[in-house]
């Protein structure tokens, strides 16, 4: 039996965080019911003594639950998970979870960093004044995170093994800007399978399959 819905959710961030979105998607897999407040970048409020209270860091995301602040995106992908997604996001099995929360290290530690690089390095960054051979060296380092992904999920559907689970959220997260900024990728059918499955997904397609042209070529938020 799941958790009964707890209508007292906010989430503060700018939907079009990368991060922020992760949280999104998970709430929208839980069905919980939630208020969004737009902050970071244009809509501000980082700074205010409020905000501050609830993350001393000032970054997005953050969540409150009732009187409760919990901030950065796998810490809150991991708290909703385990509060309202046991057997379903947040795999009752031990052994499973660590797979799922390995892969989620993982995204958060080798291939969020090189693919953020890439990103801003290519897409932020206006033409003129963009680095080449910055952009280069963080391309192929994307591709062998890419292809080391694509190795493992040819034997799996997904990454923590036969069921979706909180494993797919961050490097899912990323495939939709990966194969959609404009540069080309390696093949990486078994990727692609992956991208597909999550792509049906009704809070994939709602909360991270959104437009991002307006980030091109801008350095500001």
């Amino acid at each position: 039996m799941s958790a009964a819905p707890r209508p007292d959710l906010t989430l503060w961030g700018r939907a079009s965080s990368a991060n922020v979105q992760k949280v999104l998607w998970v709430l929208a897999e839980l069905g919980l019911p939630f208020r969004h407040v737009e902050a970071g970048g244009a809509a501000g409020g980082l700074d205010t003594p409020e905000f501050r209270a609830m993350n001393p860091h000032g970054r997005v995301p953050v969540l409150q639950d009732g009187s409760a602040a919990i901030w950065e995106s796998h810490a809150i992908v991991r708290y909703l998970a385990a509060a309202d997604g046991p057997g379903r996001l947040w795999p009752s099995d031990p052994l499973a979870r660590a797979r799922a929360e390995g892969w989620m290290d993982w995204s958060q530690t080798a291939l969020q960093p090189d693919f953020m690089a890439l990103f801003w390095g290519y897409f932020r960054t206006p033409h003129e004044q963009r680095d080449p051979a910055a952009i280069d060296a963080a391309r192929r380092r994307c591709e062998r995170h890419f292809e080391l992904l694509d190795a493992h999920l040819a034997q799996v559907p997904f990454l923590a093994g036969h069921a979706f689970s909180i494993g797919d959220i961050p490097a899912g997260t990323l495939l939709y800007r990966y194969f959609g900024m404009g540069l080309p990728t390696p093949p990486l059918p078994a990727v692609r399978r992956w991208y597909e499955r999550l792509a049906c997904r009704p809070a994939y397609a709602a909360h991270v399959m959104t437009p991002f042209d307006g980030l091109k070529g801008r350095l500001e938020f």
